[in-house]
């Protein structure tokens, strides 16, 4: 485990610090963030949200494609709901669900491109420890 190097001083640069303090968002803001953030901590939900990134689906659709019930998918569909993230338009009886906006399938690619990033940081960390 790694070590932290601690401060001997209470802030080592205190304009830097006051400055970065001074544009930090509003605890408000942070607060709605993390419970964005929190939305997409569900593997469900992020099956749900990569199924609609490729095309507007029903529950019963979705439930068959993340082999789940279409009374599970309701719930997450609407926490996704709830949070901005998906949006659905009635045809009849049948309701289609889709990504409420282009930011949606953003976030989730940006989420991906981390994690591959990740991935190839601990393959190599991993390849170049067996070659020690």
């Amino acid at each position: 485990m790694e070590d932290f190097i601690r401060c001997e001083e209470e802030a080592s640069n205190q304009e830097i610090v006051n400055r970065v303090k001074s544009n930090l968002l509003e605890d408000e803001e942070i607060f709605d963030l993390a419970e964005l953030f929190k939305v997409f901590g569900d593997s469900t939900r992020m099956k749900i949200l990569n199924a609609l990134m490729m095309e507007e689906l029903c529950v019963c659709d979705i439930a068959e494609i993340t082999n789940s019930t279409p009374s599970a998918i309701s719930h997450q569909l609407r926490v996704l709901k709830q949070a901005k993230l998906v949006k659905y338009r009635k045809d009849g009886k049948s309701v289609f669900y889709s990504l409420d906006d282009e930011h949606v399938r953003e976030i989730f690619e940006k989420g991906r491109e981390h994690i591959e990033e990740v991935w190839v940081y601990f393959k190599w960390s991993r390849m170049s420890k067996l070659c020690k």
